[in-house]
């Protein structure tokens, strides 16, 4: 097959022993898949070795490790895996996750349309620890209520009201991945929410199989999204690089006014007083001029945002 037949898969590794020979294995079972990098980052524990042992044994898979065996994150472990791979196909599969039979079948179908820059599958979970009562709720498949445009897709995502796409169910053409500038490697965590957000602000993606799930999710007590205090620092941090991004890429002004509202959404939540909260926002307007000429900068001002709260008394 050719380069644009084949997918490449990636997948970072970071303290996986347990997990990660199921996660490659459900890779090698796709005919479509040409190559699997597992790229380790830095484990402590036996993540590399086990890492090794595949790629030994099946010339399909190839172990990729930091300079020094450093531990850089996923956004950096991921980039690296892009920055090395042989296919024109991408596909991002966590250490802790699996892909289920079929995964890429109606994706490459999708794909022979060269005006489709990526497409996006359903995304289930399976929980390796006991579901504690009431939990399951909170799980639900990670996609979309209904197939959106390529161009409806970000206002659909931003704010949820279709739901959510998550990094396993995506596959991207290596080239768009490129001229994006590969995943923000300055965020600790929600580095794949910004590189979906931005794939659905420049690029077209396409809806693939969003009814049933085309892989899992694994559920355990030491997934990240788990620390809530982590996001609530990193949240304000996914949607201001994003606000800074659009203005650099000439994103139309009213997505940038969409992500305004939730970089604020998120900013709230870390409970800063109205001189934090003003510092803060003049800092942003002034490092990124464009905002000084839009009406955007006065109406996300705190004070105008809060101007209810402060003066109550002029709307009684």
């Amino acid at each position: 097959m050719h380069r644009d037949k084949k997918i490449t898969v990636i997948i970072p590794a970071f303290n996986v022993e347990k997990f990660l020979s199921k996660s490659v294995e459900s890779a090698l079972i796709q005919k479509e898949v040409g190559e699997i990098i597992i790229v380790e980052d830095g484990s402590t524990d036996n993540t590399l070795k086990i890492a090794e042992s595949f790629s030994f044994r099946n010339n399909r898979i190839k172990v990729l490790t930091h300079p020094n065996n450093v531990n850089r994150g996923r956004g950096a472990t991921r980039n690296l895996g892009i920055q090395n791979a042989n296919y024109d196909l991408i596909a991002f599969l966590d250490a802790d996750d699996y892909f289920l039979k079929g995964r890429f079948t109606n994706d490459l179908n999708i794909l022979t349309d060269k005006s489709v820059d990526g497409v996006y599958n359903a995304v289930g979970f399976n929980f390796y620890r006991e579901i504690k009562p009431g939990e399951e709720i909170h799980f639900k498949p990670n996609t979309l209520s209904k197939k959106l445009a390529p161009e409806n897709l970000f206002e659909g995502i931003v704010s949820s009201k279709y739901g959510y796409l998550h990094l396993n169910g995506l596959t991207v053409r290596r080239e768009s991945l490129i001229r994006l500038g590969l995943f923000n490697e300055s965020l600790k965590v929600t580095q794949d929410s910004d590189l979906i957000f931005k794939l659905s602000l420049k690029y077209r993606l396409c809806p693939s199989i969003i009814d049933i799930p085309s892989s899992m999710r694994g559920i355990h007590d030491d997934n990240v999204f788990n620390k809530s205090e982590v996001y609530i620092e990193y949240n304000p941090k996914l949607f201001e690089s994003l606000v800074v991004w659009s203005l650099e890429n000439e994103i139309p002004m009213d997505r940038i006014d969409l992500l305004l509202q939730w970089l604020w959404h998120h900013k709230f939540k870390q409970r800063l007083n109205l001189l934090q909260e003003s510092i803060y926002w003049l800092k942003l307007i002034i490092n990124n001029p464009i905002l000084l000429t839009s009406s955007l900068s006065i109406k996300y001002f705190p004070i105008v945002r809060k101007r209810k709260q402060i003066f109550s008394f002029l709307y009684q």
